[in-house]
């Protein structure tokens, strides 16, 4: 069996974007006709470029191969122009490939990823939505500071059977971060958390879900805020290219720092570990370097009794993926969901993702479980030039 045709899309979201402005999928087949799916994401660069790329590099090392040889290729590409370093744009390509590469192994043997990767060890995964407004026109940095609307927000996905959301009280992130919180923007996170923390009780855990827009300093002093309140993570809350600042975060708080979503590949991720920086991995998958890889960070993760809960800020292979893996971990925690994936998220699908009462049931089907809905992905071209998500271009005081 070898690999002989891709094939890509850059798939618009409507309206309010939940998840993004776009999703970026590959189709791989094979000389046998299987085909397999995977999902590129956080590639800095146009979505009709990142598509030129998946491109190139099928061209070059991916077509005749045999779709079961994912570590071979894995190092040619990761390797290829004497890079062999971390890099996200390479990354990223490698894996949507690597991921549509284990959807084709799965539905060749007739068995889901998972059992491919040790068996399952969760039926159901407990999951996490984002604090999104119901209203289109507002933004995350408004909302998330809106002491009566956000509590509400949050009821209604308590209601939902929610019990854990995330949240950022601190937006916008910008190109000149990280900065200093004033006084009035850390009494601002301080009395979002508290009018949440009254609703959400002992029943909901509460997520900082910050963007590394903080000074070293700057967290610390959030944290000291926010402590009290028992949140379960605080997510990035300094950039994450310094470990040991990140370090001196998580050494000076009770709160698990948690992060990952920027990183790419064990290579960097073995670092924060290392460096005691990080409590809860967060790899996104359609960056980390896909599903693979994401089993060795989790293993790794293991070792330093660190717990795994994968990113998405993506589209539905990605959480497919993130799916498959999650059911094989010990240490898994949580899954971060987009709502309960209703709407334009499962109508991607052709069978949609089953979330109840706060988890997703993890399916028996071959491969990732899910395939794409090609005639609307078809049907709903991005045809926007800009990389999301959008960073504030000027300094934030």
């Amino acid at each position: 069996m070898k690999i002989t045709d891709v094939k890509t899309w850059a798939v618009a979201t409507p309206p309010p974007h939940k998840g993004g402005a776009y999703w970026i999928f590959v189709k791989l087949t094979t000389n046998n006709g299987i085909s397999g799916y995977g999902e590129v994401y956080g590639v800095p660069f146009g979505p009709d470029v990142v598509c030129k790329m998946i491109e190139n590099v099928f061209e070059r090392h991916v077509v005749g191969e045999s779709p079961f040889n994912i570590e071979k290729m894995w190092r040619i590409i990761y390797s290829a122009g004497f890079v062999q370093r971390p890099d996200v744009s390479t990354s990223g390509v490698l894996s949507g490939i690597e991921m549509a590469c284990w959807d084709i192994v799965g539905k060749a043997l007739n068995q889901p990823v998972y059992n491919l990767m040790g068996g399952m060890v969760h039926k159901r995964l407990r999951s996490y939505t984002y604090l999104y407004p119901d209203v289109a026109e507002l933004t995350a940095e408004n909302f998330h500071g809106d002491t009566d609307q956000a509590p509400k927000r949050l009821q209604h996905y308590m209601d939902m059977g929610f019990t854990a959301v995330g949240f950022d009280p601190v937006m916008p992130m910008g190109s000149f971060d990280p900065r200093q919180l004033s006084l009035e923007a850390l009494d601002g996170a301080e009395k979002l958390m508290e009018s949440l923390r009254e609703v959400a009780g002992s029943k909901c855990d509460l997520m900082i879900k910050t963007h590394g827009q903080l000074t070293t300093s700057s967290a610390i002093r959030l944290a000291r805020r926010l402590e009290r309140f028992d949140p379960l993570w605080f997510e990035e809350p300094v950039p994450p290219c310094n470990p040991k600042e990140m370090a001196r975060v998580a050494s000076s708080t009770t709160i698990p720092i948690s992060g990952g979503e920027r990183l790419v590949s064990r290579f960097e991720i073995s670092k924060v570990l290392e460096a005691q920086a990080i409590q809860i991995l967060q790899p996104a998958l359609g960056r980390v370097g896909g599903i693979l890889e994401g089993k060795k960070i989790a293993a790794m993760a293991e070792a330093h009794y660190a717990q795994f809960a994968p990113h998405l800020y993506a589209g539905p292979m990605e959480a497919a993926a993130n799916i498959q893996l999650s059911a094989t971990l010990p240490n898994f925690l949580i899954l971060e969901s987009i709502d309960n994936f209703d709407g334009f998220f499962n109508d991607l699908l052709t069978v949609p993702i089953q979330w109840e009462d706060g988890y997703v049931i993890v399916p028996n089907r071959p491969g990732l479980g899910f395939e794409l809905n090609e005639a609307l992905a078809d049907a709903n071209p991005f045809t926007g030039e800009d990389p999301f998500p959008p960073m504030a271009e000027s300094p934030i005081y």
